[in-house]
């Protein structure tokens, strides 16, 4: 469930030409990629923010993945306007496939759809987002979840499987097809992680299990599954943290440090807020020349809480659990 509080240029202070400025560019929902040296960063925003940079440091906003919003979104998920939620990239058989969320605030009334192009660079001639509509959706009257915040995985066979979730009962896994296109049949809808609720929830209110932000990373024999707990989007009021269990099978069960099921509530800290950020959260991982990096973004406290994007090394410890030495 995201509400991008500070994405647009102007609104940074920057003019609407691209601008080099510093790594704490303004976004939510980050995922990070490298095509041929230079660095593609996407994200929540008006037709997907997209920013690209040689060096993680100097960033250059790049076009819109959509320049005007996909026409079945509009009619599929009523209240929808051009805000599409986090992007997810992943490559594989020549071509670049991009998941990304449609929805409105507080709903489950979702759909997961999915973008594809030969590359990621904006001035090559082959260059051509290739919209493919939904991959699923959540409609309510018939699902107990939500069809948001997607994140591609392929097993040790490469088969595909989609991690998606947020609120009502959780974290959900689905296999896809091998064109990525929709669910494998028979369908499976897979519960890996859930929180606790204090209050009833209907379909069509979300109640107060805070958990969204799927993302699956495969170290050393296992897949870890990062999540994030309790609230984003309220600036210096956001609770925003980072969470992660682990399992032997993508399908879980995926325990915590302690040995409790996320399924059950579970999940070992990776990073919270602190007296320079209110709260960090929806985290990707990415590789780059063999260093592991959480991504993700914080609402700065020495900037009205304003989202910003943090690139930190990921480091695991002898037990193999992830960890962050943070630098700010």
């Amino acid at each position: 469930m995201k509400k991008l509080l500070f994405v647009a240029l102007l609104a940074a202070g920057l003019p609407a030409a691209a601008q080099s400025i510093s790594p704490a560019i303004p976004i939510h929902d980050p995922v990070l990629t490298r095509q041929n040296g230079t660095y593609y960063l996407f994200g929540t925003g008006n037709g997907i923010t997209v920013w690209s940079s040689p060096d993680r440091q100097h960033w250059t906003a790049e076009p819109p993945v959509f320049p005007t919003p996909p026409a079945w979104a509009q009619r599929d998920v009523p209240g929808f306007k051009e805000h599409m939620w986090a992007p997810d990239i992943s490559y594989a058989n020549g071509q670049y496939s991009l998941f990304y969320s449609v929805s409105t605030f507080g709903k489950n009334r979702s759909a997961i759809g999915l973008a594809t192009n030969k590359t990621l660079d904006s001035k090559a001639k082959d260059f051509k987002w290739v919209d493919h509509g939904a991959v699923l959706e959540s409609v309510p009257g018939r699902d107990m979840w939500n069809a948001i915040d997607p994140n591609l995985v392929r097993d040790e066979r490469g088969t595909p499987w989609l991690t998606f979730g947020s609120f009502w009962n959780g974290i959900k896994l689905v296999q896809l097809r091998p064109d990525l296109s929709g669910p494998a049949e028979p369908r499976q809808w897979r519960t890996l992680a859930r929180r606790p609720r204090n209050a009833a929830f209907t379909d069509s209110l979300p109640g107060d299990g805070a958990i969204e932000g799927p993302f699956i990373f495969r170290h050393d024999g296992y897949y870890y599954l990062f999540a994030s707990f309790d609230y984003c989007c309220r600036g210096p009021q956001s609770t925003y943290k980072m969470m992660v269990g682990r399992a032997r099978a993508v399908t879980g069960p995926y325990l915590d440090e302690a040995g409790t099921p996320m399924e059950q509530g579970g999940g070992t800290l990776v990073l919270q807020g602190d007296a320079d950020w209110y709260g960090v959260g929806h985290n990707a991982v990415a590789t780059f020349d063999k260093v592991d990096y959480l991504v993700f973004h914080g609402y700065d406290a020495h900037d009205r809480g304003r989202p910003k994007l943090r690139i930190e090394p990921l480091a695991w410890s002898p037990t193999g659990w992830p960890t962050v030495a943070a630098k700010h």
